[in-house]
């Protein structure tokens, strides 16, 4: 979470979905509020991705889904399906009755049924919510999972190994922006592959001490030539006002953004000076502005 210079929280916590044992609560609080920052992050995302493909001669790369919660960024990474169909099943009243071993067991069939994206993906996913991590595992979005605070610590022997195994980090929603001494860790332990880091956080909850952490690194972070995109609803009037107040802040234009009543995002980069070339050539990069 993130405060403002006043000290007020900067976004609505819904911390009872976050750790339940199975995914349910957790999909329908995004469907409620209208979440739809994976929906596009996740599209340049996985053109980023081909762009380290292309430049490393990856053909399995391995992903790191940092605060990865339920796994919903590897689930569209890796299958061919949309966020707005993702929400929709959680809808049925099937699920209403269901206990978490039959949400478990009916969501691994349905995973295991779906085509998939190529190249093949080795997903680590990493997240403080045990519960979390573990739903990911048992369905197979995460081939490891951990249930680590990297705030509060260094990464266990068997998470730094698979951290230093990691092609890219992804994040959606500004966790990855709000800790910097995880992300200090995570990449000291992914040393010396320098990941590519691509996140989406909210406008105005950019940090400079990522920045900072990112170039201690090697890694220069950019904004990736996309449009704002809708992130979620606003959960209240104030909760408006701190967002357009904390993107003013940031140097962003609010008008038709974030007064429209919507939480809007944007995609950073962190990579290597260069490598990859110029994301406006990349052939899939959504709604990137053209080369002038």
């Amino acid at each position: 979470m993130s405060d403002d210079p006043q000290g007020k929280a900067f976004v609505t916590i819904f911390d009872d979905t976050y750790d339940q044992p199975d995914c349910r609560a957790y999909f329908r609080m995004m469907d409620a509020l209208g979440y739809r920052n994976q929906h596009h992050a996740v599209a340049a995302f996985r053109a980023g991705l081909g762009a380290l493909c292309r430049a490393r001669g990856l053909s399995a790369p391995r992903i790191l889904d940092f605060a990865s919660s339920y796994g919903v960024v590897t689930l569209l990474m890796r299958h061919k399906i949309t966020l707005a169909q993702v929400l929709a099943r959680y809808r049925s009243p099937e699920f209403d009755r269901a206990t978490p071993q039959e949400v478990i067991a009916r969501d691994r069939d349905w995973l295991a049924g779906l085509a998939r994206h190529a190249p093949p993906l080795h997903v680590t996913g990493l997240d403080i919510m045990p519960n979390a991590v573990a739903y990911g595992r048992a369905v197979g979005l995460f081939d490891e999972a951990y249930a680590e605070d990297l705030e509060e610590g260094a990464p266990s022997a068997g998470l730094a190994a698979a951290l230093g195994r990691v092609d890219m980090i992804v994040e959606c929603g500004s966790v990855a922006q709000l800790m910097p001494r995880a992300l200090d860790r995570v990449l000291a332990a992914c040393a010396p592959r320098r990941p590519w880091v691509m996140t989406s956080p909210i406008r105005g909850n950019e940090r400079a001490a990522a920045a900072e952490v990112l170039a201690r690194h090697g890694l220069v972070q950019e904004v990736l030539p996309v449009a704002p995109f809708i992130h979620r609803r606003f959960e209240s009037d104030d909760e408006q006002a701190r967002a357009i107040a904390n993107a003013c802040a940031a140097g962003h234009d609010t008008e038709g953004l974030e007064t429209s009543g919507h939480f809007h995002a944007q995609v950073l980069l962190a990579r290597p000076k260069g490598e990859g070339g110029d994301p406006r050539d990349w052939p899939d990069l959504p709604g990137a502005a053209s080369r002038p």
